[in-house]
């Protein structure tokens, strides 16, 4: 009786509405399938203040350049439509807890990517909280994106489906380093010396590895560790290394443990040779100055003086954009980095619909796994595997601005660096050990 009744009392209102009023009525339903779709929420986690706070500045302003290129371009297609992406950022002072507090965060107001990368300990700290997170809430899973801590273990024996690397570990850019320090046939001792946590340790327990191997000749004279970004004059490490005899110094250190380390080898006098992963930029070659010339070597995914039309059109384009000397820290791999993003959100989206639902984190990380990105120049891919990014290496020298093949310094400094050794995707390729535990669809 009362559905017929309802039937009724449909088919008189629909008698009696006009047509301008049941359009008001049915029109909610049309505005909610053009709904804009919601933008893509990255959240950078990083020491912005604290002892790194110019690495963690560094890295934002590269990423703020990289998303706003991709934006310009018209975001990321989702549907018949697109998104844009957007970057939140979020200070951890460097500090694994307040890493931590800041995932929560970022999680709760929207966020599904994190990216963080200046400190491989936070970054192990982070693949742990991310796995138990998205186990716990798969509704709110999230894709974190490491741009720079290269502890090997994060894609070996911590590999996470939910963890990407976009920067060459530790034990690849120690082997690139090798390719220098092989051929340097005058060199009979060097001093080991780096941060005591896990990258610092990883940084020189492999240096012992490769120059076992490589050149067993060689004499480690010297073999240390020392307090995290807590030295603030490194003037007895320095006295020690001269009176070991070493020829050279193979150090991973950053930030303010590397600028005061060559300050103080400058001082002392030091003659001899560094082998750095972070040599080339962030205050370091200015500290050592007119005595790092010829003697500061360092690794890098690449440097501005790489010689190509496309590599100087990109590096003018960014010192355009940052026009300030202490800006002067360009990342490619950070620049790839937010391509790869694009382009596997972009694919995932093409999958989509034109809805305000954001893209599900677990279909981001199996597109991030084919990805293949290539810009001015430089191209890379993940390694599904492990989900280790494989790109070209380069090794520059230091150099006084004007010299052949320096055509840009560092910083307003004066010096850049030379590139002296270039390593394809392939020969800067390591095994992995990775057992990837991947989520059911």
């Amino acid at each position: 009786m009362f559905i017929v009744l309802s039937e009724v009392l449909k088919r008189l209102f629909l008698a009696l509405c006009g047509a301008a009023l049941c359009v008001s009525l049915t029109a909610p339903a049309a505005v909610m399938a053009q709904v804009t779709p919601a933008p893509i929420k990255l959240a950078l986690i990083e020491g912005l203040s604290g002892p790194n706070a110019s690495g963690g500045e560094a890295v934002f302003r590269n990423l703020v350049w990289a998303i706003e290129r991709v934006n310009a371009r018209g975001g990321v297609p989702w549907g018949k439509s697109s998104v844009p992406l957007v970057l939140e950022r979020f200070d951890s002072q460097g500090q694994t807890q307040e890493a931590l507090s800041a995932m929560r965060l970022a999680i709760d107001g929207g966020a599904r990517i994190i990216l963080q990368g200046n400190s491989s300990a936070v970054a192990a700290a982070l693949i742990d909280a991310v796995n138990k997170h998205n186990a716990r809430d798969p509704a709110r899973r999230v894709v974190f994106l490491n741009y720079a801590a290269v502890d090997p273990a994060l894609t070996n024996e911590k590999c996470s489906f939910w963890h990407f690397r976009f920067d060459a570990h530790a034990d690849m850019r120690m082997a690139a380093l090798m390719e220098l320090l092989r051929e340097d046939s005058a060199l009979k001792s060097v001093y080991l010396l780096g941060q005591d946590y896990s990258f610092g340790q990883s940084v020189l327990r492999e240096a012992r590895r490769q120059l076992a191997v490589q050149r067993p000749d060689v004499r480690i004279a010297g073999d240390e560790l020392h307090a995290l970004l807590r030295i603030k004059d490194f003037a007895p490490y320095m006295a020690k290394i001269k009176a070991s005899g070493a020829q050279a110094v193979v150090t991973g250190n950053f930030g303010p443990d590397l600028t005061l380390l060559v300050k103080a080898a400058r001082e002392s006098g030091f003659d001899g040779t560094f082998y750095t992963f972070y040599g080339n930029a962030l205050g370091a070659p200015a500290a050592m100055g007119e005595a790092g010339v010829g003697k500061v070597i360092a690794v890098a995914d690449w440097l501005p003086n790489v010689q190509s039309a496309p590599a100087e059109t990109f590096y003018r384009a960014f010192r355009a954009r940052f026009p300030k000397p202490d800006d002067d820290y360009v990342h490619m791999r950070m620049q790839l980095m937010v391509e790869a993003l694009a382009q596997a959100a972009g694919e995932v989206g093409k999958r989509g619909t034109s809805d305000s639902s954001a893209p599900e984190a677990a279909d981001i990380a199996r597109a991030l796994e084919g990805v293949s990105v290539g810009l001015a120049g430089q191209s890379g891919s993940m390694r599904a595997s492990d989900h280790q990014f494989q790109q070209p290496l380069v090794v520059g020298v230091m150099e006084r601005q004007g010299a052949v093949g320096v055509k840009f310094d560092v910083e307003g400094s004066g010096y850049g660096f030379k590139v002296i050794k270039t390593l394809s995707a392939a020969q800067a390729r390591m095994p992995e050990s990775c057992v990837m535990q991947r989520p059911t669809p």
